[in-house]
């Protein structure tokens, strides 16, 4: 198993859908990588020489910031909202969407499952 940004990626799946297993690189950033470093996208992660993961590893810790850099900057900017007091950062802060949806009806994956109201009976 090819070890890349600290993540173990899939050695039974070519190389630009493997690379998507980092978080922070997608299909596209994935196939630039392959293209830089001369890989074929389609080939195998099993089939790679050494040479070429290393040749990948280097320009994936040069280049990009991903995993643990990613998410740490994202929870700052987050947090930075939050403690502005902006609207975004209020909207964070209740757990409720952030980007204008709508909230009367839907929006059960950010607020969470239904609760019931208490005191209101069918008669």
């Amino acid at each position: 198993m090819a070890r890349i940004a600290g993540v173990n990626i899939p050695t039974q799946k070519p190389v630009s859908i493997s690379l998507t297993y980092i978080h922070g690189i997608g299909r596209t950033t994935a196939s630039e990588i392959c293209a830089r470093c001369g890989v074929p996208p389609e080939r195998r992660v099993q089939e790679l020489t050494d040479q070429e993961v290393t040749s990948i590893r280097e320009v994936i810790d040069t280049d990009l910031i991903v995993e643990g850099d990613l998410r740490r900057g994202v929870a700052m900017n987050i947090k930075r909202l939050m403690d502005l007091g902006c609207y975004k950062g209020i909207r964070h802060r209740k757990g409720l969407p952030v980007h204008g949806q709508r909230t009367h009806t839907n929006a059960r994956t950010r607020k969470g499952p239904a609760r019931a109201i208490a005191g209101k009976k069918k008669a």
